[in-house]
């Protein structure tokens, strides 16, 4: 009988400021898709709409709104229908809430794994933050069969789309970080998100435009990442308006410091999380 000598695996916790492993992001894919997959049924099961909430939820929200803002109020938004406006920051916006909300708390919903078996703890922040792309895609849709409605008819800006959906994943990851990391040791994080999401939403030009803020600290205004993503994923959603380069460029910058130190933070105090967790 010959024997065959099993490969053995060290794991060590890292020390100090560490940068992730890409290689170990990779060796892990298929959990990542395992844990994608369990929210997304997790999120719909048993559910009478199923996927009619990803429309409700924006579609109610538009109405009220159009119905303060663009009716008693008269909000100028250009030439662009006030519903129509109100929706496609609604569905970006939808989307950096949701992934503020799940990756915020994910690694204490989730530790019952993180306590039991080793895998990068990256994993777990990083599905909250990519299963919302589906419900993001299918709202994209539904807007679009309903923008000729009001006139108004996609064009070729709609390639640059994705660009304004990078920049809010990575925002809200960078967030997401931070606050996963710190809900480990302190629970006040989930009683604080709800409040962070309300207060951030009036903050951006979801139900107003950016154009309504003075010039001059529009520079200011734009250190909010969903400010560029916002604008710039409405503006290539409908092709009204001109490409905010300024606020997008700076919010990009923001968002890109935001996910890096969000990262740093998480690798450095990722070994205590499950003694602490």
């Amino acid at each position: 009988m010959i024997d065959v000598a099993l490969p053995t695996t060290y794991i060590r916790a890292t020390s100090g400021w560490a940068v992730p492993s890409l290689r170990d992001l990779w060796a892990y894919r298929e959990l990542l898709y395992f844990l994608i997959w369990r929210d997304l049924k997790v999120h719909y099961k048993q559910t009478a709409l199923g996927l009619a909430w990803v429309i409700l939820q924006p579609v109610v929200a538009t109405l009220i709104f159009t119905a303060i803002f663009g009716v008693f109020v008269r909000v100028p938004t250009g030439d662009l229908p006030y519903p129509v406006f109100a929706f496609s920051g609604f569905l970006l916006w939808g989307y950096f809430a949701g992934v503020l909300t799940r990756s915020g708390t994910s690694l204490v919903n989730n530790a019952h794994l993180i306590t039991k078996v080793y895998f990068p703890r990256l994993v777990v922040p990083l599905a909250g933050t990519l299963n919302g792309l589906i419900d993001l895609s299918v709202g994209v849709l539904v807007l679009a069969l309903f923008m000729p409605f009001f006139g108004v008819v996609p064009s070729l800006t709609i390639l640059a789309m994705p660009i304004f959906v990078v920049l809010a994943l990575v925002s809200g990851l960078g967030v997401s970080l931070w606050l996963s990391a710190l809900d480990v040791k302190y629970r006040d994080v989930k009683h604080v998100l709800p409040f962070l999401v309300q207060v951030w939403m009036y903050a951006s030009p979801i139900i107003y435009p950016s154009a309504m803020v003075p010039r001059r600290v529009l520079p200011l205004y734009a250190l909010n990442p969903m400010v560029g993503a916002v604008e710039g994923f409405r503006w290539a959603l409908t092709g009204y308006g001109e490409p905010p380069v300024l606020a997008a460029v700076i919010s990009a910058i923001v968002g890109l410091l935001l996910l890096a130190s969000g990262v740093m933070f998480f690798r450095r105090i990722e070994r205590t999380f499950a003694d602490t967790i």
